[in-house]
């Protein structure tokens, strides 16, 4: 019996030993989830791409990345402050927003949120009914307009320019509170009039809208002076409307719109090492990720530390330090 014991014993104890480099192996693996948006918007793909990047360089950073759909800003932000999510996608102006406690965060400041760099400009798209006869903002009374989901950074942004134009989203008009991936089967069903959605341009949800039986058009944001006074994180910018050669101002050229950055946000707790890494593998291969979605392709190294609202993490204010992109 002793012999035997002592032989199980031994087994046991080769099999631990044997086991053990396979888990010290493992430990050093960090494993981090990105916060995206809807499947069909910028957001998820953007995602989709860093983690692809990260992925593709485990034996050199040890880290495993995988992207997530989500409701998009809000909640990215809200999740990477509770730490179930380790890095998101949001808005510079929810961005903002969150870091001073204003708007969605009134009086509750995300004072760990965290800038790692900025990504494509997004565009506030305000896509219409040709039958709805809405040529202008103004236009919109009466209507039924999709503003977007409860946690989207386009519903805050359609609020913003009716606030500012003097026009009261819930009295004036029906808003809807639709996902952006819902919006064009509603629009083409003659169930809404409109619908609002802050994205990157090319994008497969405006195309879809523009492509269907009902003919749509793309309505120009103008220069508000109450907007940009009050929010300085908005520009004005343009849509190339050559990409969606179906809808009925396609031969405009370009419309007038408002836009600002997308950007990749982080926690203050999430470990430098973690942020530098990540940020250098991005930096330095900028061309694979310019080739990963159309709406990337004219991302520079310079402009992807523009447009940040909240404060740089240290591990990435290092990497940009030691490359010289800051003093």
């Amino acid at each position: 019996m002793h012999k035997l014991f002592s032989r199980v014993a031994l087994t046991v104890l080769g099999l631990g030993m044997a086991i053990m480099p396979m888990n010290v192996a493992s430990a050093k693996t960090t494993f981090i989830t990105i916060g995206t948006g809807g499947i069909t918007g910028v957001y998820y793909p953007t995602g989709g791409a860093i983690a692809k990047i990260i992925n593709e360089r485990f034996d050199q950073l040890q880290i495993k990345a995988t992207a997530e759909a989500t409701g998009a800003s809000i909640f990215n932000i809200n999740a990477v402050h509770s730490g179930d999510l380790d890095f998101g996608i949001a808005q510079a102006d929810s961005q903002y927003l969150a870091y001073n406690g204003q708007g969605e965060w009134q009086g509750k400041p995300v004072k760990d949120l965290r800038a790692v760099f900025s990504l494509a400009p997004e565009m506030i798209t305000f896509v219409v009914a040709e039958d709805s006869n809405i040529k202008k903002l103004e236009d919109v009374k009466g209507k039924v307009i999709n503003i977007g989901n409860p946690g989207s950074g386009n519903r805050q942004n359609a609020i913003d320019i009716f606030n500012a134009m003097g026009i009261n989203y819930e009295k004036d008009f029906k808003a809807e509170s639709l996902k952006a991936a819902d919006a064009p089967r509603m629009l083409q069903d003659g169930r809404i009039d409109g619908f609002f959605y802050t994205v990157g341009h090319p994008n497969g949800n405006i195309k879809e809208a523009t492509a269907g039986m009902r003919k749509t058009r793309i309505v120009a944001i103008p220069e508000i002076k109450a907007l940009f006074e009050n929010f300085p994180y908005y520009s004005l910018d343009t849509i190339d409307m050559t990409a969606y050669p179906e809808a009925t101002n396609a031969k405009d050229g370009k419309v007038t719109t408002v836009g600002m950055k997308a950007t990749f946000i982080t926690s203050a707790n999430v470990p430098d090492e973690v942020v530098y890494n990540i940020t250098k593998a991005i930096f330095e291969n900028i061309e694979e990720l310019r080739t990963l979605h159309p709406a990337l392709a004219n991302l520079t190294k310079e402009g992807m530390i523009q447009g940040l609202t909240a404060p740089l993490h240290p591990g990435a204010e290092k990497y940009y330090k030691e490359v010289g992109l800051i003093k």
